[in-house]
């Protein structure tokens, strides 16, 4: 695993309060995954921060070591991983993600 790759993911995990790596972009996701997740976190009104992993082969091979988490879509929020699709959608639906996203993102403006 390049310590170059690790230190780039870990850079854009702490710079951006809200993150998600997904297949595709929000625009145009190139799975139906990244595309519920996206959809959900859309939902929650605030703005987020993404990278395709299909243009970026070498994140794609070492985010899933970087988090032990497999597959992809993974969001991460103030730092942690929250998980894939199937959490998200979970989170959504029980009102949590919309709270986390929100905090997150005021978290982010006032630094």
């Amino acid at each position: 695993m390049s310590e170059d790759v690790l230190d780039t993911i870990r850079d854009q995990i702490e710079t951006n309060p809200i993150i998600l790596y997904m297949k595709g972009s929000p625009a145009a996701p190139q799975c139906g995954f990244s595309a519920q997740t996206v959809q959900c976190l859309a939902s929650c009104g605030e703005r987020f921060a993404y990278v395709d992993v299909l243009a970026h082969p070498e994140i794609r091979a070492n985010l899933p070591k970087y988090a032990d988490w497999p597959t992809f879509p993974q969001l991460y929020v103030d730092g942690e991983l929250v998980g894939g699709c199937d959490i998200v959608v979970e989170m959504y639906e029980s009102g949590e993600l919309q709270e986390l996203v929100k905090k997150a993102a005021a978290a982010g403006e006032a630094s």
